[in-house]
């Protein structure tokens, strides 16, 4: 079970958000706020929009209606360069990460926000860009050590197993120092070792950094033992929202994951 958090003010309020695709309703008015320092689950049935509601709040999608307020500034759009500037990062369901380079140069791919020298300086790893690179190398070489993942940090991260590979997504999230971290499907296709080790890891990112997360997850298990409130969806609309103990017992969330008729 999750150990017992301080839990601030609302950090990421949604307010009535809406998207469509040409004819087809992804999200239908959705309302829901995210705290600091909780961990929020997104949870529903496939095709429910969980993954279109994290691509809302970073900015891949733009919602035809509703708005969307971080850290006390509303926005009708976000965009993904803003996302990040304003300490919002993201992995995604399925791994982009760069499988010819090593852990540590995926890794620091998520610093790039915090370097101050330019391109050329960088490149040529001269006068106070070399400095800066090797102070941002510790930073990641922290976030290996923090992952476990020391003995894998020069290898191609292609050659690693799928387990390790979602960790390294997770590192270079984490590169980016988020206040919100969106985490989509971090568990898929992993056995129930790795779930476990996953499961830990986003207990300690909250504890530690001091992290909001945001996550989607199929693994009811899971959810239940991590999250500290969990909104659900279903054809775009929200149907639950609250507690997990609260969320388990809505008749609603019971038909949606049985498949039963409405």
């Amino acid at each position: 079970m999750p150990m017992e958090r301080s839990i601030g003010e609302v950090v990421l309020d949604l307010q009535n958000v809406s998207l469509a695709f040409g004819g087809v309703k992804a999200l239908t008015d959705i309302s829901f706020d995210v705290r600091e320092h909780e961990i929020r689950a997104i949870i529903g049935p496939n095709g429910a929009g969980k993954s279109s509601m994290l691509n809302v709040v970073n900015g891949v999608y733009t919602p035809q209606q509703g708005s969307i307020a971080f850290q006390g500034r509303t926005f009708a759009r976000m965009s993904p360069r803003r996302a990040a500037e304003m300490g919002i990062a993201r992995t995604f369901q399925n791994l982009a990460l760069f499988k010819g380079m090593s852990v540590l140069d995926n890794i620091m791919a998520g610093r790039n926000l915090h370097f101050r020298s330019g391109l050329l300086a960088q490149a040529l790893r001269i006068g106070p860009a070399a400095r800066e690179e090797v102070r941002q190398r510790e930073f990641v070489e922290h976030i290996i050590d923090f992952l476990e993942i020391q003995a894998h940090r020069k290898t191609p991260v292609g050659r690693l197993p799928y387990g390790l590979q979602k960790r390294v997504d997770l590192g270079r999230a984490l590169a980016m120092e988020p206040r919100l971290l969106l985490l989509d499907e971090p568990m898929a296709g992993m056995n129930v070792e790795e779930k476990q080790d996953m499961s830990r890891f986003i207990l300690d990112v909250n504890d530690e950094f001091g992290t909001t997360i945001v996550l989607i997850e199929h693994d009811m298990g899971v959810v239940m033992d991590i999250a500290d409130r969990v909104v659900v969806l279903d054809y775009g609309r929200k149907i639950g929202d609250g507690a997990p103990h609260e969320v388990r017992a809505n008749e609603d969330v019971i038909r949606a994951y049985l498949g039963a008729a409405h």
